[in-house]
């Protein structure tokens, strides 16, 4: 009998584990049980995107999103070039909401990446967009780019990791970025003006655009320039392989840090499982933490529940190491 075959194909867990880690450990548990395993670490265009597509091999000094000089890394490989737009504008680089300005903050150092990315040659660019501590509507980030012809030529493609409107990024993230009641609503407004101004001098509308309003309408303010916005774990997976890694594997095993509703649209979860069905591939799902009846139906262990909440969030990969290693003993069991 062949050796059976797992595809680790895990999302990061946040603040407590890249998913390369949570991969490995899933290899760490398999190999000694006479497992083969494909590792696929995995993202849905948010942060782990840069390192789900190869790692950085680059850094530019870049404008952060207050102003303050930031080191971001970046990738470029063979014309193409993957970007975090985290790593330039991200809230997790003044420390979280609490060190934010959310009216001032821009995506001006976005910006200045990609345009690194075009002095260096890139053919292709990917942009993931999530983690940001913006709402400018991707302005800060053109007007970096200019003169805008320069992107003439260049496959601009954003990797978005949520579906939300252009007009309605500041009512559904702002208040996470630390933007009061009534900086919300002065948000909201600036995106409308500056929809209509997108509209008048470019003739793109992003309002109709799908996933436009992906941080803080970097999407839209990028959909401006030409560039395509498209889901960012099926771009992830199509670029890994993931779906053709799946075909004939015994098990598939993904998981992320907090197992919610949000799960399943669009993200790294909900796609590995859809992909799963259409293979008759069953999934064991490992999260940090869940979230009411997220996982209702699943195959699925919690972290926490398992280890209690200072386990699961101290030693996360040993954890997810341990509980991985009793699914494969059964399913090892079952087969024989």
């Amino acid at each position: 009998m062949p050796a059976p075959l797992v595809v680790a194909a895990p999302d990061k867990f946040r603040g407590t584990a890249t998913a390369s880690e949570i991969a490995a450990a899933v290899a760490r548990a398999a190999r000694p049980a006479g497992w083969e395993v494909i590792e696929i670490p995995m993202a849905d265009g948010g942060e782990g995107t840069l390192e789900a597509l190869g790692g950085a091999n680059r850094s530019t000094t870049v404008s952060g999103p207050l102003g303050d000089a930031v080191d971001a890394e970046w990738r470029l490989s063979r014309g193409i070039a993957v970007i975090e737009m985290a790593r330039a504008s991200g809230l997790a680089l003044l420390g979280g909401a609490e060190g934010n300005d959310p009216v001032a903050a821009s995506t001006y150092g976005t910006g200045e990446l990609i345009a690194a990315a075009l002095d260096a040659g890139a053919k292709r660019i990917i942009v993931g967009v999530g983690g940001s501590a913006t709402t400018d509507g991707g302005l800060g980030a053109l007007r970096a780019l200019y003169p805008l012809q320069r992107l003439r030529g260049v496959d601009l493609v954003v990797a978005c990791d949520v579906s939300t409107g252009f007009l309605d990024a500041a009512e559904v993230f702002s208040a996470q970025k630390g933007a009061s009641p009534a900086q919300v609503e002065l948000l909201r407004r600036r995106l409308e003006r500056l929809a209509q101004v997108y509209l008048d001098e470019y003739g793109v509308d992003v309002v109709a655009l799908e996933g436009a309003g992906a941080a803080g309408g970097l999407a839209g303010g990028l959909a401006v320039l030409g560039a395509e916005l498209v889901t960012g774990f099926e771009l992830i997976a199509e670029e890994r392989g993931l779906y053709e890694s799946m075909e004939g594997a015994d098990l598939v095993i993904t998981g992320e840090g907090f197992l919610d509703e949000q799960s399943f649209s669009g993200k790294v979860v909900g796609g590995v499982i859809s992909y799963a069905a259409d293979l008759a591939v069953p999934v064991f799902v490992v999260a940090g933490e869940v979230y009411g009846d997220a996982g209702s139906g699943l195959d699925l262990v919690s972290l926490v529940a398992e280890f209690g909440e200072e386990e699961a969030m101290t030693q996360t990969v040993s954890c997810v190491e341990s509980v991985v290693t009793r699914r494969l003993a059964l399913t090892w069991r079952y087969r024989r």
